[in-house]
């Protein structure tokens, strides 16, 4: 049960009060970093600004207390904010938050069942494509707000092609002031860094844009104008039960199940990289549970779905924070924001938010990663790839995921077809070829094939190649490379054998791995083949042949 253990209570044993003020000082660090970051990705969400920060507050708390992780951040990412913003336009909060309670469930069943290994087997391909279509929607549906563009026929885009048809037909909307003051940040944002590390660029272009903005009379969006009715204040318990209707868990099923496997594997993916800078390991399965636990929190108090956020947790690590106390530090430096800061929040330009949000989508896109598989992948993951980065932007993630799984399932399944083979021994009569020194003596009236990969239904009719000459008594199969078989290759071993017996000749198998011995016992071939044919040596199996002539 050790793995299912919350690492705050394992690192408590060894705590001093050295690393106590290291996790302070981090954890306050990393809030005045996710404080932007949160109003930012809600607004990207199609929630308020309020939303981003009690996620940053309800998720982060819970992923800290009970998660496998040792220094995980947690809170709204960019790679919710389309899928959000989706479920928002279409079902309301309502359907979001139904949504995301179902996801927490589903997350945390998944951490009982252990399932905290098997995300792994999610393709490269996969994760790098649909994270770069991801970063493509978000980078496009933060162009009006950076723009200061108005629809001016009351268009309300979902789609990502939509918003690029809303945004072509209103270019001459476009606020010259909006973009000179998103510029200005953009600028902060990618100049600052590089002089001053220890305070975070995204603080200074939000003080910085809103003073402007205020003080200026500028006509320029911001976060108050946007919201009017933005809330202060501790977040309020806003679950009602009508939400896990059955009409409604039908509804949302799809959605949720998108949004458990998408924190599943983003927050998992954050732990590894965490792991490797701090030279720690994270338990899977108790970082599961603690996700679910946190996005049902959540979103009972308001929030949208959350997830380990590797840009905040890379953030706690560089600032000193190794033990879960800094999480829970970052979350209550955000409830004391939310309580006396949350009035000045109203002052933040819009174009500002959009300028993070591109920053945002920059860094997450990975396009250097993207562009070396193009170049490097074989042409079935490059398939894989760029079909689920163009379907996460034509279409949704949920759409680009399915594909992109049962694409890379069937690419996979081919390149194992092609190197599974079943090929016959070559016969050389001529003792005075150089090459028959080093040949095996075959007994005469036997023929001897090979089969090499594994044996799966993909394959299986590659078993059927194998033909019998009419003066052939014994028929030897090497199976030495044949790691695994399944039904359909034993439906069609079970067919060889048959017409073996109906012409008279004896089937010797040689070198029968472990797996496909349990196969064959459990569908009695063992018993029908007889168990002296099965030999564990190609040489015992030719000297069983001479024998059965």
């Amino acid at each position: 049960m050790d793995k299912l253990k919350p690492k705050l209570f394992s690192v408590m044993k060894t705590y001093t009060k050295e690393q106590f003020v290291k996790d302070v000082v981090a954890g306050i660090i990393v809030a005045i970093i996710a404080l932007p970051l949160s109003i930012a990705l809600a607004i990207a969400s199609g929630v308020g600004p309020e939303a981003g920060i009690y996620t940053a507050i309800i998720a982060g708390f819970f992923v800290s207390f009970l998660g496998g992780s040792r220094v995980q951040i947690a809170g709204p990412t960019a790679a919710f904010a389309t899928i959000v913003a989706g479920i928002v336009a279409r079902d309301g909060v309502e359907g979001l938050m139904a949504a995301t309670i179902m996801a927490g469930l589903f997350l945390i069943l998944m951490g009982f069942l252990r399932f905290g290994n098997l995300l792994k087997f999610i393709p490269y391909t996969i994760t790098t494509g649909f994270t770069a279509g991801i970063a493509v929607t978000l980078f496009i549906g933060q162009i009006k707000d950076f723009a200061g563009i108005s629809y001016q026929n009351g268009e309300k885009p979902i789609e990502t092609l939509e918003k690029l048809e809303a945004l072509f037909s209103n270019l001459s909307t476009i606020n010259w002031q909006a973009i000179a003051i998103g510029a200005l940040a953009l600028a902060i944002l990618i100049v600052w860094p590089k002089f001053f590390k220890k305070i975070p660029g995204s603080l200074i272009a939000v003080v910085a844009t809103a003073a402007i903005v205020e003080i200026g009379k500028l006509d320029v969006n911001t976060i108050g104008k946007a919201f009017d009715n933005i809330q202060a204040g501790l977040p309020k318990l806003t679950l009602n039960a009508s939400l896990l209707s059955f009409d409604v868990i039908r509804s949302q099923l799809s959605n949720a199940v998108t949004i458990a496997l998408l924190a599943g594997i983003e927050s998992l993916l954050s732990a590894v990289v965490a792991d490797s800078m701090i030279g720690s390991k994270h338990r899977p399965n108790m970082e599961l549970i603690a996700q679910g636990v946190a996005n049902i929190g959540s979103a009972c108090f308001g929030g949208i779905p959350a997830t380990g956020a590797i840009a905040r947790t890379a953030a706690n690590i560089k600032n000193g924070g190794r033990t879960p106390v800094s999480g829970i530090v970052h979350s209550l430096t955000l409830l004391l924001v939310v309580v006396f800061l949350m009035p000045l929040a109203k002052l933040i330009p819009m174009p500002c938010i959009a300028a993070i949000l591109f920053q945002v989508a920059y860094n997450m896109s990975g396009w250097r990663n993207f562009v070396k598989l193009c170049k490097a992948s074989p042409k079935s993951d490059i398939l894989v790839l760029v079909t689920t980065f163009l379907l996460t932007v034509i279409f949704d993630l949920v759409v680009a995921i399915e594909v992109g799984i049962v694409l890379a399932a069937i690419l996979f399944m081919k390149r194992m077809s092609d190197v599974t083979q079943v090929s016959g021994w070559k016969y050389i009569d001529d003792e005075n070829d150089p090459e028959s020194i080093e040949l095996m003596a075959v007994p005469a009236n036997t023929c001897v094939y090979e089969i090499s990969g594994p044996m799966f239904f993909a394959a299986a009719e590659k078993i059927l190649d194998i033909s019998i000459k009419e003066n052939t008594k014994v028929l030897v199969i090497r199976m030495r490379s044949v790691n695994a078989i399944d039904a359909t290759a034993m439906h069609n071993l079970e067919q060889l054998l048959e017409e073996c017996e109906k012409k008279n000749v004896k089937v010797v198998l040689s070198h029968v791995n472990e797996q496909p011995m349990r196969v064959m016992e459990k569908a009695g071939m063992v018993e029908r083949v007889g168990k002296e044919n099965f030999c564990g040596h190609i040489d015992e199996a030719l000297k069983r042949a001479e024998d059965l002539q």
